[in-house]
């Protein structure tokens, strides 16, 4: 008897999506409400996803990457990402948020020349598009889309691209859990509605609002990766805030050809009570006569890392 193929073959593409890591500058290790180390809690994520193997093709950052906007802030984050992005050939993709400051971001995350201008990008990784849309209005809490960037988001997606387009943002297309959330929710969401129908665009991802959440916007499935530094209490008394020292997470993306699945990955682990090994878990894979497929995506990447990093280029919205 042939074995049985799995449903699914293993995705084409992985992505690591991290936000709101609130970075402080500075040598003194500063904290976040005197409390929390922003710094330490990135690390622990980073170091853990390290550890566990996983392969991504790109990490993206949903915005707030500082807290002021310093440019010590930015150094530390790449200080933290780098290592762990050259060791994989992953692309590093960066979305601004309302605590970042354009210029700085700009000289300490893309290397260029410090402007206030909008920060909109398309980052093309084995054939799957990855815009950037910067939501920011400097000075504000809140989140707009200037018609330039839309105008500019709807040329670039003219084009289909081949594994189709995910859009990175910080202030996410969706309704509010909380009545304070919407003095800072994006605003004008029905013209970027309009820009995105029929185009390829495959899922909206995003932060902000230091929990994890998911919807959907014309159409479109939108995922919210909790922060890394912080998150809010949602069990606090109805109308009220409450932000607690726990609750950080990362998202993994798995990305099929014809779905796109996100998995929430909580910083904190709770004690073991069970465990299978890799050896062991194969091993029961092989004895069920189980065939996992290959896609052809990570088949080609496969053969090519020894001598080629990751296919990655970049569009600038200039």
């Amino acid at each position: 008897m042939p074995p049985r193929t799995a449903e699914y073959p293993r995705p084409n593409h992985t992505i690591l999506h991290l936000s709101d890591t609130r970075l402080l500058g500075g040598t003194d290790r500063r904290r976040l409400f005197d409390r929390v180390d922003s710094e330490s809690k990135l690390r622990q994520i980073v170091e853990r996803m390290d550890a566990s193997g996983v392969d991504p093709q790109a990490i993206v950052f949903t915005g707030d990457l500082s807290e002021l906007g310093e440019p010590d802030a930015y150094a530390q984050l790449r200080d933290i990402i780098d290592p762990f992005a050259e060791r994989l050939g992953a692309a590093v993709v960066f979305v601004p948020g309302e605590r970042d400051s354009r210029a700085e971001f700009r000289t300490g995350l893309l290397g260029q020349l410090p402007s206030d201008e909008p920060i909109d990008r398309a980052t093309f990784v084995d054939g799957l598009r990855i815009i950037t849309l910067d939501t920011s209005v400097p000075g504000s809490h809140h989140g707009e889309l200037a018609h330039s960037q839309l105008d500019w988001l709807s040329d670039e997606l003219l084009t289909p691209a081949p594994y189709g387009t995910i859009i990175a943002m910080h202030h996410p297309p969706m309704p509010c859990l909380f009545d304070l959330h919407t003095t800072s929710e994006l605003r004008g969401q029905a013209d970027l509605a309009r820009v995105l129908a029929g185009s390829d665009v495959r899922s909206i991802i995003a932060g902000h609002v230091q929990f994890s959440t998911t919807a959907t916007f014309a159409g479109i499935p939108v995922s919210v990766s909790s922060a890394t530094c912080y998150s809010q209490d949602l069990t606090a008394p109805a109308g009220s805030h409450r932000w607690v020292d726990s609750g950080q997470s990362c998202n993994l993306i798995s990305v099929y050809d014809d779905t796109i699945m996100h998995t929430v990955v909580p910083l904190a682990v709770g004690p073991v009570i069970s465990w299978v090994s890799a050896e062991e878990s194969s091993r029961l894979v092989e004895l069920d006569d189980m065939l996992i497929e290959e896609s052809a995506v990570a088949a080609a990447r496969s053969a090519e890392r020894a001598s080629r990093p990751v296919t990655i280029w970049d569009v600038a919205n200039t």
